[in-house]
């Protein structure tokens, strides 16, 4: 069986690299590269690459894009398990990046947000069998509530990515998750949402520490990692010893990398992440973290998302002795 369930969302990716990313009403010249992503995908293919036993639960579209997404989990050695839309179209995004790595993104869910608790609840073996259930926003809001709740009563360990920022996010549904891993905009949009709490998410990496674990506290009553690109990640729990960490609250600094593309970075760190999680149950969630750090630092070094995943020994092999 799986040790890590991914629930979650596949697109057909198209991306356009430039100098710079296009302003309202401009044009700009670039190269076109396709393939896959979907947070869901992303997510699921690093936890592949990090060795773990991954199973992949997505709603597809009866076209090429599905056939492509089956071919390459097999690929990956994923165990893509699908609920087939035949009347809607596999999901699809178009990406732009500029020369500094910074992306861009419009996502068409298509059959993403049609998968349903129904599915969910006919793979339940899976999600109970698993040691970790990893999900994200990009797909109906019930179906990961459905995911959720199985994985949760079943006992096993829950990680929820609330993304993206603009997701339907709630009390209820954070409630469902042991950790969860907002970045920055994904953080600030929580905390206007759940708390009434204007928070400039390009400000947060800055923010003193006790003023972070405060906010956190008040958002979420299990374990927080925010994420915040090149300034690492900060980590808000409200029993570290669930998670066997010493702290309630600390910082881990990134990998020095030499990124080129960001797209799939965050997707990189939690795949990573639950893979981790799964491999060693007992390990500190700081020993994890920077393995995910290392993981999502690589992924930058090359075009992509779930293409640019590295391997469990390149990411072990960056971490520093």
């Amino acid at each position: 069986m799986s040790s890590v369930v991914v629930v979650g969302s596949y697109n057909q990716d198209h991306v356009w690299v430039g100098d710079e990313l296009p302003q309202p009403g401009a044009t700009r010249s670039g190269r076109y590269l396709s393939g896959p992503g979907g947070k869901g995908f992303n997510q699921a293919v690093a936890c592949a690459r990090s060795g773990a036993a991954t199973a992949f639960l997505v709603a597809l579209g009866d076209d090429a894009a599905a056939q492509n997404a089956r071919s390459l989990a097999t690929g990956f050695g994923i165990d893509l398990v699908d609920e087939v839309h035949r009347d809607i179209a596999t999901g699809s995004a178009g990406i732009f990046v500029d020369a500094r790595g910074r992306n861009v993104i419009v996502i068409a869910p298509g059959a993403n947000g049609a998968l349903s608790p129904r599915f969910i609840d006919d793979e339940a073996a899976r999600i109970r069998a698993a040691r970790v259930l990893l999900a994200q926003l990009e797909v109906d809001r019930d179906a990961i509530v459905r995911a959720l709740s199985i994985a949760r009563e079943a006992g096993r360990r829950t990680v929820l990515n609330p993304a993206p920022a603009d997701a339907p996010v709630d009390e209820a549904l954070l409630e469902l998750a042991d950790l969860i891993t907002p970045n920055e905009t994904e953080f600030a949009a929580l905390c206007l949402r759940i708390l009434g709490e204007h928070v400039a998410g390009d400000a947060v990496a800055a923010m003193p520490s006790g003023e972070l674990h405060a906010l956190c506290r008040r958002l979420h009553r299990g374990s927080v990692v925010i994420t915040l690109g090149s300034a690492g990640c900060f980590v808000s729990h409200a029993d570290a010893a669930a998670f066997n960490d010493g702290a309630a609250s600390y910082r881990i600094g990134a990998i020095k990398a030499n990124a080129i593309d960001t797209t799939g970075a965050g997707d990189a760190f939690n795949g990573a992440l639950a893979a981790e999680l799964a491999r060693d149950p007992a390990q500190p969630l700081a020993i994890a973290l920077r393995y995910a750090s290392a993981f999502a630092g690589l992924s930058t070094e090359q075009r992509g998302a779930a293409l640019a995943m590295p391997t469990r020994a390149a990411a072990v092999a960056r971490l520093p002795n």
